[in-house]
């Protein structure tokens, strides 16, 4: 397994620097980001963007197809971002894994997240249907998605220690699926109490309780 790490004044320059060493596209390497750098001030104290490339054995068509999918979507948006693929075949997902990032990536995130999931809703359908098959992808901006779900982590073991000082459930605001698994996933071992989805739609909720 070839793999390799470099350094430039910007994450994508690092990126660049590093598919040209290993002469190869982004569609055959894993990308991490180690650090995005430093602009400093007139210099002074700046540091490098650092990426970490790993070059895959053998890159899937639905690994190729998906990130020329989502390259060609960044490109009819105009806007100035680049994807990474973070994890060739994420076994939670059932797929790849791709992070979008850039000078505009704020902008395809959207109200909590929604043009986000627009985005990877689009992706997966036109995957799909040029392999012929239904495939799952996860796609993350700028790291948002991780962000989001360590906030709702947080969030599940504050309102559980709620939940059991006052003996009353509490129901949070209505979320999309993958942000509700991740209260149900954080709850699961907490024997005190039992959380819940009820509603239809994007108006589902969640329910944190004490346990029977």
């Amino acid at each position: 397994m070839r793999r390799i790490e470099t350094s430039g004044k910007t994450v994508e320059e690092a990126i660049e620097i590093g598919l040209n060493e290993l002469d190869v596209n982004r569609t055959e390497v894993e990308i991490e980001v180690v650090s995005k750098g430093k602009t400093g001030i007139l210099g002074i104290r700046s540091e490098s963007a650092k990426v970490i490339l790993t070059v895959l054995e053998k890159p899937t068509d639905l690994v190729k197809v998906a990130t020329e999918t989502l390259q060609k979507l960044i490109a009819r948006m105009d806007v100035s971002v680049f994807v990474n693929l973070i994890n060739a075949h994420n076994e939670d997902v059932g797929g790849p894994s791709f992070d979008i990032d850039g000078e505009d990536a704020g902008l395809l995130i959207g109200r909590k997240g929604q043009t986000l999931r627009s985005l990877q809703f689009i992706a997966a359908m036109i995957s799909s249907s040029k392999l012929d098959e239904q495939v799952r992808i996860d796609l993350d901006v700028a790291g948002y998605k991780s962000r989001r779900y360590d906030s709702l982590a947080n969030l599940a073991f504050k309102i559980a220690e709620q939940v059991v000082d006052t003996g009353n459930s509490i129901t949070l605001e209505p979320m999309p699926p993958n942000e509700r698994r991740i209260i149900h996933v954080t709850l699961a071992d907490d024997e005190r109490v039992s959380s819940v989805s009820s509603g239809r739609g994007d108006s589902r909720k969640v329910t944190i309780d004490l346990a029977e």
